[in-house]
């Protein structure tokens, strides 16, 4: 069986896409995909990929094949760097606001928004916040306020149609805290409406402890190290943060695990 159906569908797609009815293509690589997960192409798998890739197929049944799909259509990766001292100032304002746009399906990214933003509260950025952060003074100065950097989010995620009712996507955070306590805290200190679409979010830490069984006390460094992964970038850069998240979601997802909404409605 297993070489009559390898045989068959290969000479198949050697006859080329043009040559088959359109009608019937979906279901062809609907019929493949589901002897891939079967085993029953073993022998055949790569020249299968190989001949569906060319036919322009390839993204589609390799996403089809590898892992279950996702409740989300899109997962958007979130992690904010914030004004920070020893002891801590208050308020603390948001000066990195950076999210990645993962694909549910493929759980590759998409897109990416990424702004710094000036500080008004206090202005200057303090040692040990550069330090830690690794942004320096320079890259806040002349930027545009939280305001305008929350007005640009949402004509972005307008441009990338996740506004559209029927497309379910949620944002993923390292943690609690940059939705449940400093997005809110600032804007509610400015005076600033909250979007509904970050009042609900996927806690990377509580996910990978359903997925592993333990909790990852060190955060981003912990699930790298559990899950064998090299770390991205600098710790608390969050444009890096955020490719450590969407790298660590990729991994889990391969290996089955379907992600949930965490947070408890607001």
């Amino acid at each position: 069986v297993s070489d009559a159906s390898g045989c068959s569908m290969i000479a198949l797609l050697h006859t080329g896409a043009a040559k088959f009815p359109q009608n019937l293509l979906p279901r062809a690589r609907q019929a493949v995909c589901s002897l891939l997960r079967a085993g029953v192409l073993k022998g055949y798998s790569s020249i299968v990929s190989r001949k569906l890739a060319s036919h322009g197929f390839g993204a589609s049944m390799a996403a089809m094949s590898s892992f279950p799909p996702q409740r989300y259509h899109y997962f958007l990766v979130l992690d904010f760097e914030a004004t920070c001292d020893k002891p801590q100032i208050h308020p603390q304002e948001i000066i990195e606001f950076p999210i990645l746009k993962l694909n549910g399906r493929t759980m590759e990214i998409e897109s990416t928004f990424h702004m710094y933003v000036q500080p008004v509260v206090h202005p200057q950025l303090t040692p040990f916040c550069t330090e830690l952060t690794g942004i320096i003074q320079g890259m806040v100065d002349g930027q545009p306020s939280l305001q305008q950097v929350l007005e640009r989010v949402d004509e972005w995620m307008a441009k990338e149609g996740l506004l559209d009712p029927s497309v379910k996507s949620i944002f993923v955070t390292c943690g609690d805290w940059d939705l449940k306590v400093m997005l809110p805290g600032q804007c509610q200190y400015l005076g600033l409406p909250v979007a509904d679409y970050f009042k609900q979010w996927i806690n990377l830490k509580k996910a990978y402890s359903f997925a592993m069984g333990s909790w990852p006390k060190n955060g981003l460094l912990d699930m790298n190290k559990g899950l064998n992964l090299q770390h991205i970038g600098r710790p608390h850069s969050g444009i890096d943060d955020c490719k450590n998240i969407a790298n660590i979601m990729k991994t889990l997802a391969h290996r089955g695990f379907i992600f949930k909404q965490t947070s408890k409605p607001f």
